[in-house]
């Protein structure tokens, strides 16, 4: 299957991905996706590292850098390892105007084809953990309480 998948395919799929991560609640394990995902496209040379850019909004003030990525026609920024810091150019800020394509995947799909190419079979063990929840049946407004006991006398004709 992973030979079946173009470059695009995945990279519209990170590109899902990545922007899901963005506003999910729990998005760790996303971004895992994601960057095991651009690791073995590196690996193959499918991507490549073209250098390190600021983070816009730095966490607790320190100021970071991250690894910019091109797949394709998409770019991405994934944390950078020790040596990137020696082997990289510094891009410094990044720039606004850049964006990536628009495409559309859904998220199902992006997550089926990346744990298929990065052979993880992470989709069923995360739906297998998760709590099934289960939902009270409603009463009916109609149904009456204690309807045994319930007598009317205009059918008992009384």
């Amino acid at each position: 299957m992973t030979n079946d998948l173009s470059t695009q395919q995945l990279a519209i799929a990170i590109y899902t991905v990545n922007r899901h991560a963005k506003t999910a609640p729990d998005n760790k394990q996303l971004y895992s996706l994601k960057k095991k995902a651009i690791d073995k496209l590196i690996r193959l040379g499918k991507a490549e590292k073209v250098g390190l850019h600021f983070v816009d909004n730095p966490k607790f003030s320190k100021q970071h850098s991250t690894v910019l990525v091109r797949c394709d026609n998409f770019l991405f920024h994934t944390i950078p390892e020790k040596e990137d810091f020696n082997t990289l150019p510094h891009l410094g800020q990044q720039d606004p105007t850049s964006r990536n394509p628009q495409e559309r995947m859904s998220l199902k799909l992006a997550r089926e084809l990346l744990s298929l190419y990065v052979d993880s079979p992470q989709t069923k063990t995360t739906v297998e953990k998760q709590p099934k929840v289960v939902q009270k049946q409603k009463k009916s407004i109609h149904s009456m309480q204690n309807s045994r006991s319930f007598r009317s006398s205009y059918l008992d004709g009384k």
